[in-house]
């Protein structure tokens, strides 16, 4: 009998590590643009410039974006252990890529209901002031850019206890495994250079050919930019929210660890595959078998060698 010890049979929901990297660098980003906010916004008080209080009032929409990837991080590592959350945590970062990439959305349409209002009724442009504040903006979107794309979190090794006298280290096989809430605000930064780029080329064109059309033109390309970028980063944290993962590979590697067993007459009569981390899966398993010895134990050995499934639920039914 096991008594009143379940220890044995037990096992921490921990599941992803988190990335601290990921966490200092968007919170670094969001008080750098937080900075360049406050001093374009002052400056345009000051000079009564409308074209940097337009600027300062953009780059608050960004601190706000990439705030909320930084809480996203610290709620994520903050309710680590709370056992309310019954497969973890990690998936507040995700949501958080989501909000970020409905945010980039909404920036687009802005974008281009701006400029076709531009293209409809053109405004005069302050060429050489605009140009510094976009050439501004431009550094700080690199230097941002910079210190995001050094915030991977290298460590890809986890333990995971799995409570059935077992454990096993955990390495990606799946490269193509991204921190998702990083990604959303290096789409942020990346978004927001591009348009600075599109704003040089525009006003340089303008400035030396009077081109003034060019401007909004530009606007409205930037916007179907980081439209596109938006869409793909929703697609990818969609797909997580919502465990669309059965067409991952994983998932025939679980039924072939199963059924290509040498010498067993073992078929999954029911596969449910979900992400619990960036490099982690659970799986609820329905196993028909002609073996009466067969035990959940035995199956979950053989998914042993498959590091990414680092949970399991295994049911057994011996047919006769």
């Amino acid at each position: 009998m096991h008594g009143n010890d379940l220890s044995p049979w037990t096992h921490d929901h921990v599941f992803d590590a988190g990335n601290r990297a990921g966490e200092r660098g968007t919170r670094a980003v969001m008080w750098l643009t937080a900075a360049t906010m406050v001093v374009e916004s002052a400056a345009g008080w000051l000079y009564n410039s409308m074209a940097l209080l337009a600027d300062g009032w953009h780059m608050s929409s960004h601190a706000v974006a990439i705030g909320l990837s930084a809480f996203a991080y610290a709620a994520a590592r903050r309710h680590a252990g709370d056992p309310r959350f019954a497969f973890g945590t990690w998936k507040i970062e995700i949501l958080g890529g989501f909000a970020s990439a409905v945010f980039l959305l909404l920036v687009a349409a802005m974008m281009v209901l701006g400029s076709l209002e531009r293209l409809i009724a053109p405004q005069p442009i302050h060429y050489a002031e605009a140009m510094a504040i976009a050439a501004l903006g431009l550094v700080v979107n690199l230097v941002s850019a910079a210190i995001l794309g050094n915030a991977h979190d290298h460590d890809h090794d986890h333990d995971h206890g799995h409570g059935q006298g077992h454990g096993h280290e955990h390495r990606d096989h799946h490269p193509h495994h991204h921190d998702l809430n990083l990604k959303s605000a290096y789409l942020h930064v990346l978004a927001d250079a591009a348009t600075s780029v599109l704003a040089i080329v525009a006003l340089g064109g303008g400035w030396l050919y009077g081109w003034s059309w060019l401007d909004p033109v530009m606007g409205i390309a930037g916007a179907i930019l980081v439209a596109l970028w938006a869409r793909n980063l929703l697609r990818e944290t969609g797909k997580v929210l919502l465990d669309r993962e059965m067409d991952h590979p994983i998932v025939d590697e679980i039924r072939t660890a199963v059924e290509g067993v040498p010498g067993g007459d073992h078929r999954v009569a029911d596969l449910h595959v979900w992400r619990v981390g960036k490099r982690a899966y659970a799986c609820a398993l329905s196993v028909v078998t002609h073996d009466a010895t067969l035990t959940p134990d035995r199956v979950r050995d053989w998914l042993a060698v498959h590091d990414e499934v680092v949970h399991s639920t295994i049911e057994v039914h011996v047919c006769a």
